[in-house]
């Protein structure tokens, strides 16, 4: 016979509050996520109000004052461009076999591919192009056609206007004013909106307008696949160097502004007190977050100030723990900071989180994957460097890493194995 007991037993367990569960999942968002998030919570908030950043594009920076550099310049006076990233080439490569092209087709295509900036930009003429490849300048054209049409949109652009074009007909906002903006846009990198209004004939909003839609667009779409530097999206953070170094800042561009405001509707005194309690609380989150992201990027800079001279190749080894403990707070806090942010530097536009990585004999692995990334996107496409090459490559330039590691990073870096490379180029 079983027999029953109470009994009185003492446990303890941690609870996260609806306060600092919302304070973690905010640490995880870039800046792209949290305008939306902040978005959606003013809109069932009523004390809450977000301000958009400007539109104007001497505040879109740093990815789109490339873009709009390139477009100040005649195709012909455009220099021959690097080769893009091998994940790039590879990319486009494994596309044009999906189109299932004609042979003569897929020759002038792969004359096309090898054209293409590291920005997905076609960085020749196509009356070049056409020569090379043997065939007249409307066979290029047929052939362009088709190959624009690969994902993601904007590829085997020829200049940023069609780039953005092509993107805006994706996704059917082609309107007569945004053409007609498309066809001006060194008036609206010069800032002349006004004008750009009148030659529209359309009210300076309906401009503004056009240009948030633009701002959405991606200027570089083949950037996505360098394995290096990554500027999809606006950067999180800015970096400048002032008097007393290297300085960094919240891209404010990128970012809205969040304030408290008396709502215009009536409501009960207790509705409305929880709706400007839970308005304070976010700001204050929204605050500590930026403060403390500041905080971690200064942190890593400090210590990675070679990079931002030379490059990804100056990376010294850091993790995590190391960074935590100098601000002394939790791995955790500085694991989801940096998850997803993005950081502007002179030497491009990196992931934060690519700063950090384990000792690999005296370098950092993050250097040692970006040495891999140079040497491949560097080699001979007739004979792509086999992951033995390119330890013996790293070995004589002091690197001693070994083969499988190699091989380990060169997957981390989307390359495919030089096999690959040598038939994706011989199709």
């Amino acid at each position: 016979m079983t027999r029953q007991r109470i009994g009185l037993t003492q446990t303890q367990r941690l609870q996260l509050t609806p306060g600092l569960q919302q304070s973690i999942r905010l640490l995880r968002m870039d800046a792209g996520g949290l305008t939306r998030f902040l978005e959606e919570q003013a809109a069932r908030n009523p004390f809450l109000a977000v301000e958009e950043p400007p539109v104007l594009p001497a505040t879109w920076l740093p990815r789109w004052g490339a873009a709009f550099a390139a477009c100040r310049c005649s195709e012909s006076g455009r220099s021959d461009p690097a080769m893009p990233a091998p994940s790039l080439m590879a990319h486009v490569l494994t596309q044009i076999q999906a189109l299932a092209c004609a042979p003569a087709e897929r020759q002038i295509a792969l004359v096309l591919a090898e054209a293409l900036d590291p920005s997905g930009w076609l960085g020749r003429p196509l009356a070049d192009l056409a020569r090379q490849a043997n065939c007249s300048v409307a066979q290029a054209e047929a052939v362009l056609m088709r190959l624009q049409r690969i994902e993601p949109t904007g590829l085997f652009a020829r200049s940023l206007a069609e780039c953005l074009r092509l993107q805006a007909q994706e996704a059917d906002r082609l309107d007569p004013v945004m053409q007609r903006v498309l066809e001006n846009l060194e008036m609206v990198a010069s800032g002349q909106i006004g004008a750009l209004a009148r030659l529209c004939a359309v009210p300076e909003s309906d401009v503004l307008a056009r240009l948030r839609v633009i701002r959405s667009f991606n200027p570089k779409p083949g950037a996505q696949f360098d394995p290096v530097n990554s500027d999809t999206h606006e950067p999180d953070l800015i970096v400048t160097e002032g008097a007393q170094g290297w300085e960094v800042q919240l891209n404010r561009s990128a970012l809205p502004a969040l304030s408290v405001r008396r709502p215009q509707g009536r409501l009960t005194a207790q509705a409305e007190r929880a709706a400007l309690a839970e308005a304070l609380g976010l700001c204050r989150i929204v605050e500590r977050r930026n403060t403390t992201l500041l905080r971690v990027a200064h942190e890593v800079l400090q210590r990675q100030t070679a990079a931002l001279d030379r490059g990804l190749a100056g990376l010294r080894p850091m993790t995590l723990a190391d960074v935590a403990g100098a601000l002394n707070l939790h791995e955790s806090t500085v694991s989801r900071l940096v998850a997803g942010v993005s950081i502007a530097t002179p030497q491009g536009t990196w992931q934060l989180r690519a700063l950090f990585g384990p000792q690999v004999g005296d370098r950092s692995a993050a250097a040692i994957r970006a040495e891999i990334a140079h040497l491949v996107a560097a080699e001979d496409p007739a004979r792509p460097l086999t992951d033995r090459a390119i330890t013996e490559a790293l070995l004589a330039s002091g690197r001693e890493v070994a083969r499988r590691t190699v091989a380990k990073y060169r997957d981390m870096l989307r390359i495919p194995p030089a096999g690959s490379r040598r038939r994706l180029r011989r199709r």
